[in-house]
């Protein structure tokens, strides 16, 4: 089992910033992707941002490319997303996501929180 919580959501001013937090905690040493996620109210959650523990590679989704950067900490026990000139439309909700491959694929997600980001 893989326990995510997430932090740092909060009220920004359009074009600041924020870095989100994602604690991970139980059996980390099996995780091979964190990601962050996004779902606004009535829409599917969307791929934020993704890194692999392979290799360190990431990829972005075109909205936040040049914007956004994940990275984590040397022993995966958190994730972080850096998030620059910051838009309204990033308003939602993050999730914190893991997977971890032990003979099957486990997928888990942290509570979620809230980027507000005013004009």
């Amino acid at each position: 089992q893989v326990q995510l919580v997430e932090s740092g959501g909060a009220l920004v001013q359009s074009g600041g910033s924020l870095r989100l937090s994602c604690a991970a905690s139980g059996s980390i040493a099996s995780i091979i992707t964190m990601g962050w996620y996004r779902q606004a109210p009535g829409k599917q959650r969307e791929l934020v941002a993704r890194i692999y523990r392979r290799d360190g590679s990431t990829n972005y989704a075109d909205s936040v490319k040049g914007r956004f950067a994940i990275s984590t900490d040397n022993a995966w026990n958190s994730a972080y997303l850096q998030m620059n000139s910051l838009k309204p439309e990033d308003t939602v909700v993050y999730y914190c996501n893991a997977e971890r491959v032990a003979g099957v694929t486990y997928i888990y997600w942290g509570q979620g929180t809230r980027v507000t980001v005013s004009s």
